[in-house]
């Protein structure tokens, strides 16, 4: 009986370590074999712009790191709200993910308070991938010859200085609003649909400054058609390396940063977001993805999830307190 008891005891002891082990082998094996089919990456914008093209280079790499087809779809729209919600709503095994810049990340949430997600709770960072800087530009044949002397006419003559935006809420128009309150100045913002036509008004004089990405500024400044004053973030431009920033100019509350990052579908597996991280970051360390992501006037860097939902919940803060104080509506 003693030894039929103890038998007994012994199979329930091996049931109840069985048992408890079960669900961490399964959590394992799955992670183990992500990925299992073609890892999708959404681009909430069309073909052929900057994050297309960081989205594009970061695929290539990725497809030899995972050892499965990774592609590029562009799901354009609503300012960036169709693509990205369709990320949001979508399996969260890993397969899709999200390639975007800051508007889809802070910006949209800070402007825009009917959104169907939120960004914070709805998307698990994985990192930010590189740095997109802003730089406030003029015509060349222009009397300003530093960004002092275009603000002193600013204060000067309010709403005389005009600068061109993409719409309500776009990243010049936050610019211009934070050098408005930064500056102590009030500028007049002019929308245009987009770069091609802001730099036509800027050449045309139909307005007084511009703030563009380095990508499109640079070969108009290289050019002499245009003069760079000031690059609108923390730190200087590769491209345009004489240009001093807003900080150094000792207008830090000016500062604004863009990026592009990736993110995925909030409870996604922490195990596959570990090894989706290390692919990516190990693809950022590569000379030749650097070399495209730099031909696109932007700058490789890695800054992981903790650092980036930090920087989220920064700037949809910063950015919210701004579009209060500044009265900027977006519909």
């Amino acid at each position: 009986m003693k030894r039929n008891h103890f038998l007994a005891l012994g199979a329930a002891a091996c049931a109840v370590l069985l048992s408890g082990a079960g669900p961490a082998q399964a959590q394992g094996a799955g992670a183990a074999h992500w990925p299992q089919r073609t890892v999708k990456l959404v681009v909430p914008f069309p073909p052929g712009g900057g994050t297309d093209a960081v989205a594009r280079a970061l695929a290539q790499q990725l497809a030899q790191r995972l050892g499965q087809p990774t592609v590029v779809d562009n799901k354009p729209g609503a300012s960036t709200i169709i693509g990205t919600d369709s990320v949001v709503k979508a399996e969260p095994d890993g397969h899709t993910l999200l390639v975007s810049g800051s508007t889809s990340y802070t910006v949209n949430a800070a402007l825009r308070p009917k959104l169907p997600y939120d960004p914070l709770k709805d998307l698990a960072p994985v990192g930010i991938v590189a740095r997109a800087p802003l730089v406030l530009v003029v015509n060349a044949s222009a009397p300003y010859k530093d960004l002092a002397a275009l603000l002193g006419v600013a204060k000067a003559q309010p709403k005389a200085v005009h600068y061109a935006t993409f719409g309500s809420g776009s990243a010049p128009h936050l610019v211009g609003a934070l050098l408005e309150q930064a500056a102590g100045v009030r500028l007049q913002d002019v929308p245009y649909r987009g770069s091609a036509q802001a730099m036509i008004g800027l050449l045309g004089g139909e307005i007084q400054f511009a703030i563009d990405t380095v990508a499109s500024a640079a070969p108009h400044v290289r050019a002499g058609k245009l003069r760079a004053l000031a690059i609108a973030g923390n730190e200087r431009a590769r491209a345009l390396p004489g240009v001093p920033t807003v900080v150094e100019l000792q207008l830090p509350g000016a500062a604004f940063d863009g990026w592009y990052a990736l993110a995925a579908p909030a409870r996604t597996p922490a195990p596959v977001l570990a090894q989706l991280t290390k692919a990516v970051e190990a693809s950022l360390r590569e000379p030749h993805l650097q070399e495209q992501i730099r031909n696109q006037g932007m700058e490789p860097v890695f800054i992981g999830a903790q650092r980036m939902a930090a920087i989220m919940d920064d700037e949809i803060g910063r950015y919210r307190a701004l579009a209060h104080r500044a009265q900027i509506v977006v519909d």
